[in-house]
């Protein structure tokens, strides 16, 4: 999403924002939403199949630099969602981003400018940004 579409969501999202304007609405919605991602996955997982889960501790070589430990390590997750478990996370991340829009509204953020900022923090730290 580039960014100016991000300044158009959340002026989309206060024009029409009507049911959900108190900010424990908004809040309990951005945390429901977010629970409903992980929902959907775990159906792609344990009902569709499209997708699995193969877990185990993460293991690299302790004379790997921080730069290199990426080809080491893994996401656990194998497959591709198939088109419907797709569209289905596609939507739950969508209703996130409302509810995020929403959030960064009604506390006067500009969602636009955080993720400007949050970019260029990790254009900046690189690797080191979440160690």
């Amino acid at each position: 999403m580039k960014a100016t579409d991000l300044a158009t969501l959340q002026h989309l999202v206060s024009q029409y924002l009507i049911r959900h304007r108190s900010i424990l609405d908004v809040q309990s919605k951005l945390n429901e939403t977010t629970a409903r991602i992980s929902r959907a996955l775990a159906y792609a997982v344990a009902t569709c199949g499209c997708v699995q889960i193969h877990a185990e501790r993460q293991r690299f070589p302790s004379d790997v630099g921080l730069g290199d430990v990426r080809g080491f390590l893994s996401t656990h997750l194998e497959g591709e969602p198939c088109e419907r478990c797709r569209e289905h996370l596609e939507d739950e991340i969508g209703s996130t981003l409302f509810y995020l829009a929403a959030f960064c509204h009604i506390t006067g953020l500009d969602l636009d400018a955080i993720l400007r900022k949050e970019r260029d923090r990790v254009s900046a730290l690189g690797v080191y940004h979440l160690t």
